[in-house]
């Protein structure tokens, strides 16, 4: 409890001197007046108006006046009940303070325990102990009073009046000495320039409304009439305005305050808000519900640098103290001062009932005019994204933490956008059909969200250059970030894309730019985490583009991935899948999701992305690609990613190379096939090369979670060949039980071999060639020419092989290739087609008949062979 030496009690003595005012004069921003049905679309209205209003850094937007919203806060029960708590400004030190340390050193200015202008906290009159607390050591962060909205509504007006009465006349007649905005603000930068007193006030600020409540009323407080209805469904109701179609915001599950979910300020005369820009440089929306006016400042965002500039050349001393100083919202400058450097700086006045917006990096200020109550919450519509990014990066180099993840958001609404083009439009809901939001407007090849992931792909392709050749990649699991959001623990860059880390330290991580500041260990215990091929996201570009044929390879699993982010976004009913059969390239038809996803390990789908005209399959046997392709005999390439787990050591000798590869010992890689033992669901298999000594490499393939399961061969075509042979006479078997859902044998009867071990993958083909530097395997070199122009012309160094992924397992052993930009042209997708398909024609005499060993031998036999290897 206060004592009698509250402020609420405390005489104002000070007074007003007009004679000495200090308004600046400044050219006024903006006001925009929409029609009713310009008001309707919310993220519409903003991007029409922009053009217009942000080369002034703020503008105002007076709803029509058939908009009346409720205003919760004068309901009884919040008006006289409600307690908030406020902050101690003190607005003559605003602009002219001491560094905090120098006056911790020398106090110059000796703070009276009351105040002349009744505004100062009882807190300050407690104890010394008290009195030197951390409140003292920064500036602008003292805690003050705790208010009802009738409390402080009293205190307010009562401080209002006694500061700019004439003389000590009765204080009945108040509204003959109300003084107007501009005698209001020509004292306010009086006090902010020219102080002669203390002017200590209180200002309600950044209160949540998730606790306190909101002045518009939400979906618990609305009642059943149809004018509440209509104001709680509104776009311009603050606590929707984040998350509308169109803003990029909705992709963020984390309720973020003062972000997502608005804050309301109570204000009183002379509280201010102080120079800032908004948090990774979002757009604002600022409605005043009642009250006094605010006077709002603005600097275009274009200008910022030379904002910051003359601020630190007129404050230096305090800048030195903390490089930080404007992310805290405690310093102004006067308009003045400003301009007079070469600053844009424009005035508005926002009155009851009026809508401020502030435009991305937008510096803004100002102050409240009497006691006032207003909300306030951020937007990001898609021409937000490059500030969005340029803020990132500025946090970076300040070392600073963001607020949300950039690359999640641009991300999702990239593969919210894909879903959009994707889907028919019949099945698109009604509140698609009826917004007139259109994500046509913001892709094609100059498109805002085209252009945003393009610049961030490129960036992303720079720094992963930079990275050692020898460095490690690998899958990033899908819940890397899930639980908490996942930093540079150098400079606090997101790492929602990529990650740097080391096996010394498995919980830190660092950005791509920071990779050398990691830890002192050595290369080979480093590595580089992706969340997505380079490729794949690539083909996001040119699907974006409206360059992508549908018929592309663009992998599925990358889109179901990609989407996935979007935890917002409800969980549809079907998933687009595609495959490549052969030479010719099909998609595969829709699958019911749940069945997809239990059977074939793509995890929990939140969002997919349906081709036209493809209809729904029934069961997994339609899953499979030859009834989707009229070629016989077509390799099966369904489940062809495969994981590099060790690349082994080159052999030199004839048979430990052909002209489509080389063959190290102690090669093993892991790919996911249909389960022999049970054809319903799919394994991983292990594929690895022993020495079979004067014989030359035995190609093995184990099942992983059964390693009696064991396959060996002289070729890996006939290894694959026997893995192929025993699924198919399972598949019989089962069927001949009556299971339902098998996949049909004649539909399994090519198996590219090659493919299965990966040696036509680029990033495994890369690991391995630079096991032969000096190039002893004659017979693969000398018909390296076509394949070293396929690479050099694709980027496919250091790529991600392009094909289908199934989600891993066993992520930790996963190794990620570096980027590839474009895809194969025709001609180089020949010769990559016609050496892939090779077969290993040139098999001597002493391996035809190890191979129809292999064949014959009972699996007693073969588990022999393979202990004695």
């Amino acid at each position: 409890m206060e004592g009698s030496g509250s402020p609420r009690h405390q005489q104002v003595t000070a007074r007003w001197d007009p004679s000495e005012a200090c308004r600046p004069l400044l050219e006024e921003a903006p006001v925009f007046y929409p029609t009713f049905e310009e008001f309707q679309d919310t993220i519409q209205y903003l991007a029409k108006i922009r053009p217009l209003a942000e080369a002034y850094g703020i503008c105002k937007i007076v709803p029509p006046s058939s908009w009346n919203p409720p205003c919760l806060l004068k309901e009884k029960n919040m008006w006289e009940n409600a307690e908030f708590s406020t902050r101690i400004q003190v607005v003559d030190l605003l602009q002219n303070r001491e560094p905090m340390r120098k006056k911790n050193k020398c106090r110059k200015r000796k703070r009276r325990q009351q105040s002349r202008m009744g505004g100062a906290p009882t807190r300050r009159a407690m104890s010394q102990d008290k009195a030197t607390d951390k409140s003292d050591e920064k500036f602008g962060f003292q805690s003050g009073s705790d208010f009802t909205l009738q409390d402080f509504e009293k205190y307010a007006d009562r401080f209002k009046f006694c500061f700019f009465r004439h003389d000590k006349e009765d204080l009945v007649d108040r509204k003959e000495c109300e003084p107007s905005v501009e005698d209001i603000e020509g004292e306010y930068w009086r006090i902010i320039e020219q102080p002669t007193d203390e002017v200590e006030v209180y200002y309600g600020a950044d209160l949540e409304t998730g606790r306190f409540g909101s002045g518009f009323p939400k979906a618990l407080d609305a009642d059943d009439n149809s004018d509440s209805d209509l104001y709680l469904k509104s776009g311009w109701n603050l606590n929707n305005f984040p998350r509308l179609q169109g803003s990029l915001l909705r992709f963020e599950k984390s309720d973020i305050s003062g972000v997502l979910v608005p804050w309301l300020y109570v204000g009183m005369c002379f509280s201010s808000f102080c120079w800032h820009v908004e948090d990774h440089h979002l757009y604002s929306l600022n409605y005043l519900h009642l009250g006094d006016p605010k006077v709002w400042y603005g600097v275009p965002g274009s200008h910022a640098s030379a904002f910051e500039d003359a601020m630190k050349k007129h404050l230096p001393d305090l800048f030195d103290e903390n490089p930080d100083l404007l992310n805290e919202l405690v310093t102004q400058l006067s308009p003045s001062v400003l301009r007079s450097e070469g600053v844009p700086v424009y005035r508005i006045i926002q009155h009851s009932g009026d809508f401020i917006l502030t435009f991305p990096r937008a510096y803004h200020a100002g102050f409240n005019c009497g006691f006032n109550c207003a909300e306030a919450v951020n937007v990001a519509p898609v021409d937000w994204l490059a500030h969005g990014q340029n803020a990132v990066e500025l946090y970076s180099e300040q070392r600073r933490r963001t607020s949300l993840s950039h690359d999640k958001l641009l991300f999702s609404t990239a593969g919210e956008a894909v879903r959009f083009f994707c889907e028919p439009e019949v099945d698109r809901k009604d509140t698609d059909k009826s917004s007139s939001w259109s994500w046509k407007s913001m892709c094609g090849k100059d498109g805002l969200l085209t252009m945003a992931v393009m610049t961030r792909l490129q960036m992303e392709e720079e720094r992963l250059e930079h990275l050692p050749d020898d460095i490690q990649f690998r899958r990033m699991e899908t819940d890397f970030d899930q639980q908490s959001e996942r930093e540079c623990f150098f400079c606090s860059y997101d790492l929602h894309l990529s990650a740097a880390g080391c096996n010394c330290s498995p919980d830190q991580f660092s950005c791509l730019k920071h990779y050398d500041h990691l830890c002192s260990c050595e290369p080979e215990s480093k590595y580089v985490l992706l969340r997505y091929a380079m490729d794949d996201l690539w083909n996001l570009v040119q699907a974006l583009e409206g360059t992508l044929n549908e018929s592309s390879d663009w992998n599925s699993t990358f889109c179901h991935n990609l989407l996935n982010d979007s935890k917002n976004k409800a969980c549809p009913t079907e998933i687009d899948l595609k495959i490549q059969i052969g030479s010719s390239e099909c998609p595969l038809e829709v699958i019911d999701t749940d069945e997809c996803c239990a059977s074939y390990g793509y995890g929990s789908n939140s969002l997919g992305i349906p081709l036209k005209g493809f209809p729904k399959a029934e069961n997994i046997e339609e899953m499979s690609p030859a009834n989707l392709s009229s070629t016989t005999g077509s390799t099966w390439k369904n489940f062809k990613h495969v994981e590099l787990l060790e690349s082994g050591s080159v052999m030199h000798g004839t048979h430990w190379c052909s002209k489509e590869a080389i063959f190290p010992k102690g090669f093993r890689s892991r790919v996911q096939f249909y389960n022999v033992l049970d054809p319903m669901v799919t394994c991983s298999y292990i594929s690895e090369i022993l020495d079979g000594g004067f014989l030359g490499p035995l190609f093995k393939v184990t099942l992983e979670e059964f390693p009696d399961e064991v396959f060996i061969n002289a070729s890996p075509d006939d290894c694959w060949k026997m893995v192929l042979q025993k699924l198919n006479v399972e598949i019989a078997r089962q069927r001949g039980l009556g299971t339902q859902g098998l996949p049909q044998t004649q539909l399994l009867q090519k198996i590219d071999g090659f493919k299965m071990f990966g040696f036509p993958s680029p990033f495994i083909l890369q690991a391995v060639e630079k096991l032969d530097p000096t190039r002893q395997c004659t017979k693969y070199w000398s018909h390296k020419d076509p394949t070293r122009a396929m690479h050099r012309n694709s980027n496919f160094e250091r790529s991600l092989c392009n094909e289908s992924h199934i989600n891993n397992s066993s992520p930790q052993s996963t190794y990620y290739s570096a980027p590839a930009r474009r895809s194969l042209s025709p001609e180089l997708k020949t010769i990559a087609k016609d050496q892939a398909h090779m077969s290993l024609t040139e098999c001597k005499g002493s391996e035809k008949v190890l191979q129809r060993l292999f064949e014959k031998g009972t699996l007693e036999e073969l588990k022999m062979m393979n202990r004695v290897l």
